[in-house]
């Protein structure tokens, strides 16, 4: 059976180190498959959007019906973000990640046999569902590694799983050159393509059970079922949703990850077209254009947790959420820059700019989001995470709205600069600030020891 009992039951308390190079424990196989689960996620989802102009030319789409097909990509994430976070909770992260990558791949095989627009939006709104990924990649890692790791753990896997955005917008238009060179027909090439991804997902999901499990300690639904408690405790589904959902703090950095992940998403939907229609360029060029958007997520991301957790040994949680605010300030200021630049130099240029406190922004965000509420860990990053998408689904209706692109990347730009006071808003008491304190010195100080003992050893060999 498929979740009969992962590879290894190792057991043992979170990590606090990440040993990048190490797949020996349960802490850092959840972490490397993470990023790739999610890799392989990120790239099935935005994979048609590097070929739109192919598509938009078969089908006749006019610029409203790309809009449409652009907000349903997000959309349905919403929804199923607040579902996936407690479920983790209830099922675990292997298993809710097994059965996202299996059912999720059945609308991206559909996409490639689409004949119509109205059957293309359906797949594509489907397919919207694949970006719930995330939730369970953040929720993995949280529960997987300590207090002075787990801002970086978290924006680490997050960031280089979004670099699957950045890789499809590269490759899907070679892989549709290199088809049509192998004799496939110019008007099937895109739809060929799409079963790359769909089988990368079937597979992923099959390697996730083999290979991961729920926490340090095993199992969640054994653990349970032999009374041994976790981190959110026995309460699942709807319970953990409402405690999250009582918290202001969750909703703060909900606008906040909408104003950096949201912006992220739309960017990747419109950036292969957009470098085509502003600045005439090949849709190969323009698909190398936007991938270095989606390429500095491989490392921006995890600056931004690794810049919250430094600023947490010297500022606590305070910290964390001014670092935040730095982000955001950066990203709106490239934003207004990218919007008005003249030229495909200056707009790479500002691109790269604001790319870079965006995916660093996501990943202080996310460095920040387990320490809310550790007994509702599913349902804050379920809420946290569809803020990001609900923030994507608005740039999309503005989008629509505006009069050009450029004038909506404006307003995003001002947009974001507004809602980077939501970071600073997010305040916490003494008493929290104080336990979560605790939590962090006795991290530490068992990383110390760790060192003290690995120092030893080596010494003695």
């Amino acid at each position: 059976m498929l979740f009969d009992s992962p590879a290894v039951n190792a057991t043992g308390p979170k990590a606090t180190r990440i040993d990048l190079f190490s797949f020996s424990t349960p802490q850092m196989r959840a972490f490397h498959l993470t990023w790739m689960a999610f890799f392989v996620c990120f790239f099935a989802w935005f994979a048609a959007a590097p070929l739109m102009p192919l598509i938009k030319d078969e089908f006749g789409l006019t610029k409203d019906q790309i809009a449409n097909i652009n907000i349903a990509a997000v959309a349905v994430t919403i929804l199923v973000r607040l579902i996936i976070g407690p479920l983790c909770d209830k099922f675990g992260p292997r298993r809710a990640y097994t059965w996202l990558l299996l059912l999720g791949s059945i609308p991206v095989f559909g996409l490639a046999f689409a004949q119509t627009y109205e059957m293309f939006l359906f797949f594509r709104l489907l397919i919207g569902a694949i970006g719930a990924s995330f939730v369970i990649t953040q929720y993995h890692t949280s529960v997987m590694f300590a207090p002075n790791v787990v801002g970086t753990a978290n924006a680490t896997v997050g960031g280089w799983g979004n670099a699957g955005g950045g890789f499809t917008q590269s490759i899907m238009p070679l892989v549709v050159v290199g088809l049509i060179a192998l004799g496939v027909e110019h008007s099937y090439g895109w739809r060929v393509a799409l079963f790359v991804p769909a089988i990368a997902m079937v597979i992923m999901g099959f390697v996730y059970a083999r290979y991961t499990q729920d926490t340090p300690q095993g199992d969640i639904v054994d653990l349970r079922a032999q009374g041994i408690s976790v981190d959110s405790g026995k309460k699942g589904g709807w319970a953990i949703f409402k405690q999250a959902a009582k918290n202001y703090r969750v909703w703060m950095l909900a606008i906040a990850y909408g104003a950096s992940f949201g912006v992220e998403i739309f960017i990747h939907n419109i950036a292969a077209s957009y470098y085509v229609d502003q600045f005439g360029l090949s849709l190969a060029n323009a698909g190398f254009a936007a991938g270095i958007f989606g390429a500095l997520a491989l490392f921006a991301r995890a600056l931004g947790g690794i810049f919250s957790d430094r600023m947490a040994r010297f500022k606590g949680l305070d910290g964390r959420t001014t670092i935040l605010f730095v982000f955001l300030i950066g990203e709106g200021f490239g934003l207004l820059m990218f919007s008005q630049a003249p030229s495909v130099g200056l707009a790479i240029a500002a691109m790269t700019f604001f790319g870079l406190f965006t995916h660093m922004a996501c990943g202080a965000t996310y460095a920040l989001t387990p320490f809310i509420d550790r007994k509702a860990m599913g349902g804050v990053a379920g809420l946290i995470g569809a803020g990001g998408n609900v923030g994507a689904v608005a740039a999309g209706f503005l989008n629509k709205a505006a009069a050009s692109p450029q004038e909506t990347l404006l307003w995003l730009g001002m947009i974001v600069l507004v809602t980077s006071v939501c970071a600073v808003a997010v305040r916490f008491s003494t008493a929290h600030k104080s336990a979560e304190q605790e939590l962090l010195d006795e991290a530490l100080a068992r990383r110390k020891l760790e060192d003290q003992q690995r120092a030893a050893g080596l010494a003695g060999a």
